[in-house]
């Protein structure tokens, strides 16, 4: 019996996913865990296994198409199957399916007849057609009412498009073979490449939280000296005492878990007409990864032990580096830390996650020189810098935070004895 295979939906925020390759094609035998197609959420990637065998009878959904979540993609089953039950509408919620899914579809001829042949794909005033055919038409201005769609359902789908690119090349070759046009200057060489899902994420984030919010920044640097020596005696015995590879970055997470506790207008979201403060502090910590700028949260951070927190901030900097982490784990942070210094960043502005009120800037470590008994003597200084909403706080308030985070720092010792 032939079964279909749905859209999975990763995480409870998630609505849709994009596909982002087909690993079968229609025709192709699958077995129990062959991988059918790999996509993508705004934050990660996955791929999709069968869990039946049988043969591959329809495809219902072309790479590059943003499929709802718990919709048809595809239909497994044996070859010869009626798949007119299935539909890319039809969920597993059930429900009236739509028009009969298309089998592979035959190979494209240029006549005319084709267009009777594969269906119209004006369904009132919408043209049916898959995003990538769409902006493959749109950069080489085409005409996609002239399209032959062979796609499920009618729908034009990028070898459609290719196809009407070929013909109109074909079209205009002997017209231009008979006019003897002065040589055209040549055209700067260059290549248009659609932008990741994630990018338009970001992109659309960090432009909403600059647009939307009073952002300012101030700059802060603390004597480093014993954070410096503390983490070196931890280093030498991580071993012999079982603890996980601490390093500065958890030391300011997990100093910033408890400051924070002190300053609730920074652990909280702006809503507008409201604020919602949280009772614990669910740090979000900037991870570069492959795909762009993700931002893991430890939730509860103020109740672990630092080396609780370093186990779990690389956990979760593993999961987003590898694409594995679930969408869930990406959101939900009162506060975010983001660390450049490792770069060598000696100040940047931080922007800020919305509707979060604050973001801390970690820069890097400088020798610099203060004056003690009328001496200047060099120690090494590590740079923050705190960008807050002037929306949910003020000047002073974001100011104390900071030197209480410096001072606790400073003497972080005294903060593990707490």
């Amino acid at each position: 019996m032939a079964t279909a295979v749905i859209m999975p939906r990763q995480g409870q925020s998630v609505e849709s996913c994009i596909i982002t390759k087909w690993n079968k094609q229609v025709g192709d035998s699958v077995a129990e865990g062959d991988v059918l197609f790999s996509y993508e959420t705004d934050k990660a990637s996955f791929e999709e296994e069968a869990k039946v065998a049988g043969a591959l009878l329809a495809i219902l959904a072309e790479e590059g198409d943003d499929v709802p979540c718990l919709e048809n993609v595809c239909v497994i089953g044996q070859p010869g199957e009626d798949v007119s039950q299935f539909s890319a509408a039809a969920t597993v919620d059930g429900g009236e399916p739509a028009p009969a899914a298309q089998e592979a579809p035959a190979a494209q001829a240029a006549a005319p007849a084709a267009i009777a042949a594969a269906g119209s794909a004006v369904e009132g005033e919408r043209i049916k057609i898959s995003p990538r055919a769409k902006g493959i038409a749109e950069n080489q201005n085409l005409d996609i009412k002239k399209a032959v769609p062979t796609g499920p359902n009618g729908r034009i789908i990028e070898r459609d498009i290719l196809e009407l690119s070929k013909l109109g090349a074909e079209a205009a070759a002997p017209e231009a073979a008979a006019t003897a046009a002065a040589p055209a200057a040549p055209a700067a060489a260059y290549e248009d490449v659609a932008l990741p899902n994630i990018r338009k994420v970001i992109a659309k984030s960090m432009h909403a939280s600059l647009s939307e919010m009073a952002q300012l920044t101030h700059s802060f640097s603390f004597d480093a000296t014993q954070v410096m020596a503390y983490r070196k005696i931890v280093k030498e015995n991580a071993e012999k005492l079982g603890l996980a590879n601490i390093t500065f970055n958890d030391i300011i997470l997990f100093a910033v878990s408890r400051v924070i506790l002190n300053y609730k207008d920074l652990n909280a979201h702006f809503l507008g007409d409201k604020m919602r403060y949280f009772t614990d502090v669910n740090l979000g910590m900037a991870v570069d990864t492959p795909r762009g700028l993700l931002v893991p949260t430890i939730f509860g951070a103020n109740k672990m032990s630092l080396n609780e927190i370093a186990i779990a901030a690389k956990d979760l900097a593993k999961q987003a580096q590898e694409g594995t982490i679930s969408p869930d784990l990406l959101s939900g942070a009162s506060f975010t830390v983001s660390n450049l210094g490792t770069f060598g960043v000696e100040h940047f502005t931080p922007v800020i996650n919305p509707p979060q009120t604050g973001i801390l800037g970690v820069n890097n470590i400088q020798t610099k020189l203060k004056m003690v008994d009328g001496e200047a003597v060099p120690y090494q200084a590590m740079g923050i810098s705190l960008t807050y909403d002037h929306r949910a706080l003020d000047g002073a308030p974001a100011s104390r935070f900071a030197q209480e985070l410096c001072k606790t720092l400073e003497n972080f010792m005294a903060l593990l004895a707490k």
